[in-house]
């Protein structure tokens, strides 16, 4: 991967600044449709990142801030990646350790890689 411009790395402001644009989406999702349960908030973000990840290789936040998910071998990013993903980022845990290459353990065990457009 380039060190800076289109392919690099997604670096943490970016990915930060996405995540809140994803949770925003979900919790007003959720207000609206589910009367804010959590458990519902979270079920809606874990679809929205499925699905959009799948279909555009971004959620709404990452495709806002100019980033997108891809698999480390070149093809499509399929559907059981962003499901792998999804269900690590909604664990936190895996999301907040990465490695030098600021690869979120969620990236890691899916097998993809989060990078500007």
């Amino acid at each position: 991967m380039p060190e800076a411009g289109p392919r690099s790395i997604g670096r943490l402001g970016r990915r930060v600044i996405a995540i809140l644009i994803d949770w925003g989406v979900a919790t007003g999702a959720g207000w609206l449709f589910l009367g804010g349960d959590g458990f519902g908030i979270l079920a809606v973000f874990a679809v929205l990142q499925v699905l959009f990840i799948a279909t555009l290789s971004g959620s709404l936040g990452h495709l806002v801030v100019g980033l997108r998910v891809v698999p480390l071998a070149p093809k499509w990013v399929g559907v059981v990646r962003p499901l792998v993903r999804t269900v690590l980022l909604c664990l936190l845990i895996p999301a907040v350790i990465f490695d030098k290459d600021q690869r979120g353990l969620h990236d890691q065990l899916a097998a993809t890689v989060l990078v500007r457009r």
